[in-house]
């Protein structure tokens, strides 16, 4: 069985001003990066922002398991399937982390026959945006650090520092560290932070901003301290605002590439869904929605973090309103919810699947909770059994849902056609009202305990004593009538990531809240989870390697 960088690397690539003109678009509306990749330029924006928009659906998942859910397959193989059909689709995805490239997951293009390419550029480089987003990152740390060196004008308190350097690599080691040894000319000496750049608020809002002017705005509302008297000191007051703009003048603009059947793809900015808002830019899903008939979209890890942000947050702040929602599950993920080990996933076990399946019950009833409607499909396994699918298929219609079985992975878009058309049926035939979980003008702790006792489930919310002064202080402040980001295992429902299922009756615990002023929330960070990851013991760079000749390996 070939691996999914060798079915990447075998496919012919149509060069990406064919593969643009299927919506309608010109080589002077493109900005090359080489022949497979380009940018989509400011004129092409403004030319086609006056048009009607296609429908929109999001793809999201059950809570993630060791055995696989496929939501960005999923996506992929939805679109191709489109293409299949002669139906104008386009998807709007997030780039690649190289954290998770290099660390614990491998590449993340999709996979099998339902994938982006090239797939190799896509999860290394790309066209440069995640380095323009941490140089930005990083100019603000550095002339922060520099005005306090230079006679501190603001007052800024150094123990009150909160801006954060960046890095997109996963590296424990820099979550906390002492910057400023050395001589007195090496700076102020105090304690720093590094979060990998696909949790830094200024990922965040780049994939937020409508247009350059809004960019502007919210970089220059970035909190980055407090003087002595307790007030916030911006990037506008450090004077950063322009510089950092200028660097992701290019970064801004979204990218296109294409999947194996040369359905186009914007591919734009990349925050992580279980410490950020996990979703692709807000630009490329507009423009995705002005240039075809449907723009398939996904946002990250399960429904619970994901969905939850792209509906109360992204959708929040930029109008848009989804049409249909698809839940990706797997037989094998709920046997797994169901108690059973990885190694025995392949066995048929009914008894499992009606155990586990309260996880996809409980993402179902959360996702009603937006009144947008909804269809299951699963993503099949060649080890699944009838008598498996037929369970699940009755459990979703009974709970007004359409089911779908995806076989996307195996044979691209012919094994979506019945998913495309479910999808299109359930558009055609539901109406959605969609609505957000929350009004922004309830208070910090009743917005962040609606998430938690609506979507994860909890009894209650318990606080640390520095989450509750931070509340108290954003509240004073006036920061207290924007969304919440709640920061969360992706592995549970819960904010313990052991806990499988449903669970029930256990109290969220918040460790520590922050304002992210410029992208207009407050992040409120649950258990343990870390906005640094870590490398595991056998990180996936082990096996990455490029031959004499340049071709990589051993990427996924």
């Amino acid at each position: 069985m070939k691996s999914d960088i060798e079915i990447a690397q075998a496919t012919k690539l149509q060069p990406i001003k064919e593969v643009a003109s299927s919506l309608g678009l010109t080589e002077d509306d493109l900005e090359l990066y080489g022949k497979y990749k380009a940018k989509l330029s400011d004129e092409c924006m403004a030319k086609v922002e006056k048009g009607e928009d296609g429908k929109l659906i999001l793809v999201t998942a059950i809570n993630p398991t060791p055995a696989g859910e496929g939501k960005t397959t999923t996506s992929i193989g939805l679109a191709e399937a489109f293409g299949k059909m002669g139906i104008k689709g386009c998807l709007a995805l997030r780039e690649p982390s190289l954290g998770p490239c290099f660390g614990i997951k491998g590449g993340a293009a999709g996979g099998g026959n339902a994938q982006v390419v090239p797939m190799e550029e896509l999860n290394l480089h790309f066209t440069g945006d995640f380095h323009a987003i941490t140089t930005a990152n990083n100019l603000l740390s550095a002339m922060l650090d520099n005005h306090i060196q230079q006679g501190n004008e603001l007052g800024i308190d150094p123990r009150t520092v909160v801006w954060k350097r960046c890095l997109d690599i996963n590296d424990r080691a820099l979550r906390n560290i002492v910057v400023g040894l050395g001589a007195k000319a090496d700076g102020m000496v105090r304690e720093d932070h590094f979060v990998i750049t696909v949790a830094s608020e200024v990922m965040a809002i780049l994939c937020l901003a409508n247009d350059m002017n809004d960019l502007k705005k919210r970089l220059g509302r970035i909190v980055v301290a407090y003087n002595f008297d307790g007030e916030p000191v911006t990037a506008d007051d450090l004077g950063a605002t322009g510089s950092m703009a200028a660097l992701l003048k290019d970064a801004l603009k979204p990218n296109m590439i294409q999947t194996l059947e040369h359905t186009p793809a914007l591919v734009h900015g990349g925050p992580f869904a279980n410490i950020a808002h996990g979703c692709n830019s807000v630009r490329a899903t507009k423009m995705a929605m002005k240039l075809s008939d449907y723009t398939i979209t996904e946002a990250g890890f399960g429904a619970d973090l994901g969905a939850e942000k792209f509906f109360d947050i992204k959708c929040n702040m930029s109008g848009l309103k989804p049409d249909c929602v698809v839940l990706v599950a797997t037989v094998r993920a709920l046997k797994y919810n169901g108690g059973i080990p990885k190694d025995e996933l392949s066995k048929e076990n009914v008894d499992a699947l009606k155990k586990g399946i309260c996880n996809l019950e409980k993402h179902i009833e959360n996702l009603q909770k937006y009144d947008v409607p909804i269809v299951v499909t699963l993503n099949a396994f060649v080890a699944d059994t009838d008598k498996e699918i037929e369970f699940v298929k009755n459990f979703c219609e009974e709970r007004g849902c359409k089911f779908a079985l995806s076989e996307v992975w195996e044979k691209g878009g012919e094994g979506g056609i019945e998913l495309a058309n479910a999808v299109i049926d359930t558009i055609n035939t539901k109406e959605s009202n969609f609505k957000p979980l929350y009004d922004n003008n309830l208070s910090i702790k009743e917005k962040i305990e609606k998430v938690a006792t609506e979507i994860y489930g909890a009894k209650d919310v318990a606080y640390s004593n520095a989450a509750n002064r931070e509340i108290d202080r954003l509240t004073k402040l006036g920061f207290d009538n924007i969304p919440v980001c709640m920061a969360k295992t992706q592995y549970s429902l819960s904010d313990d990531p052991k806990v499988l299922g449903r669970p029930t009756d256990y109290t969220l615990n918040i460790r520590e809240v922050y304002v992210s002023a410029g992208a207009g929330f407050v992040v409120a960070i649950t258990g343990q989870i870390m906005t640094m990851p870590g490398l595991p013991k056998n990180p996936a760079a082990l096996n990455i390697d490029i031959t004499d000749d340049g071709v990589i390996t051993g990427l996924f």
